[in-house]
């Protein structure tokens, strides 16, 4: 069912809202004053992981986090990180009621850590390549760039992921200690050091694979959303957004609440509805949503254009869902809008280097 230009803004009706209310809007949780989202444009993400090194400078660079990447960007089509995560299981069944099955990632999966040939190349004159001294044959971007498609269509898009912070997270149900938990004020799903006790139960349940085991303090990890930055305890003492947001060269991120009716992440989500989540079928309603990558159409033998898709629309509905047509039609009629000089605010808001309309953060802070 198509979605309609109902006013002429851009704004689509009713017809087709398949996560909303009655009001229009994408819920929050119960017992939440607030929802903290993030919504990331995928057609501005350059594959660079200046993210991902911000994220682990800052929380995972020792002390038994080696291995895990809070953030990190993955090459679709691809089989992602850890290692063919979207066949491993977890969430919720088709009514969301009952948990569904899941399976932990093998060491494997993750990637080990390599020795590299550095004494041979640096000090003993060896003039073969840099190379890991081991067999490798796996690790985290392994298949970076590779996508999928025959030339001259070939195809592939960069996918950054952090932990979702969901509204209907699977991992907090399946902690049996209750150490997983969604903060009050703002959403963010987080794990109570002193509360767990490893049983890995939440690794099992995250069918985005976004929680991580400490071997080394027997307890699980997963990102934080930076809120001691959020909560102005960042550089300076001012409130910054994440850092994976921040450090971002092409500022494909924008950060803000839900619930903030005058923010971007509200306007991306509820009224243009360009902005979706990754897997909704996993029915954990996700707090971390994705515009669609663009592509250029095909070409036919002779470098003409060809009027097909150059990524298939199945497999991006198989990532965001039925709804991915609909949002991506949306953004080309305000992108044609735009093009003939009529103002279009959904252009402006995925166009915009200003990083106070990006973070939205402190909107809600005199109500507190």
């Amino acid at each position: 069912m198509s979605k309609t230009d109902d006013d002429g803004t851009g704004r689509v009706g009713d017809e087709g809202r398949a996560a909303q209310t009655d009001d229009g809007n994408v819920p929050i949780a119960e017992g939440v004053d607030h929802q903290v989202a993030m919504v990331m444009d995928l057609n501005k993400c350059i594959g660079c992981q200046t993210c991902t090194i911000a994220c682990k400078t800052n929380w995972t660079e020792s002390g038994g986090r080696e291995y895990m990447y809070w953030n990190n960007v993955e090459t679709k089509p691809g089989a992602g990180y850890p290692r063919d995560w979207e066949e491993l299981g977890g969430g919720w069944d088709d009514e969301g009621q009952e948990r569904t099955p899941g399976e932990l990632p093998d060491e494997e999966a993750y990637g080990r850590p390599w020795e590299f040939n550095h004494e041979a190349i640096m000090y003993e004159g060896s003039d073969e390549p840099l190379r890991p001294m081991e067999n490798a044959d796996w690790g985290p971007n392994w298949d970076e760039d590779e996508g999928a498609g025959e030339y001259p269509n070939s195809y592939y898009f960069y996918l950054p992921r952090i932990c979702n912070h969901c509204t209907h997270p699977s991992c907090v149900e399946a902690c049996p200690r209750s150490a997983i938990y969604k903060r009050e004020e703002d959403g963010i799903v987080l794990i109570d050091q002193d509360r767990c006790r490893g049983y890995r139960y939440c690794v099992e349940g995250c069918p985005y694979k976004k929680v991580f085991y400490n071997a080394q303090t027997k307890t699980s990890e997963k990102c934080i959303f930076c809120y001691p930055r959020i909560e102005g305890e960042g550089p300076e003492g001012e409130v910054r957004p994440p850092s994976c947001a921040e450090d971002c060269p092409p500022q494909l991120r924008h950060v803000g609440f839900l619930d903030d009716e005058g923010g971007p992440i509200h306007k991306l989500v509820n009224e243009y509805e360009v902005a979706l989540r990754l897997h909704p079928e996993y029915r954990t309603e996700p707090n971390v949503y994705y515009i669609p990558p663009y592509a250029p159409p095909q070409t036919g033998d002779d470098g003409e254009t060809v009027d097909a898709d150059r990524i298939p629309l199945n497999y991006l509905e198989e990532l965001f869902g039925p709804q991915v047509e609909e949002a991506l039609n949306t953004i080309t009629r305000e992108r044609e809008r735009a093009e003939r000089g009529v103002e279009s605010e959904l252009m402006e808001i995925l166009s915009t280097v200003n990083n106070d309309d990006q973070y939205r953060l402190e909107v809600f802070d005199d109500a507190a």
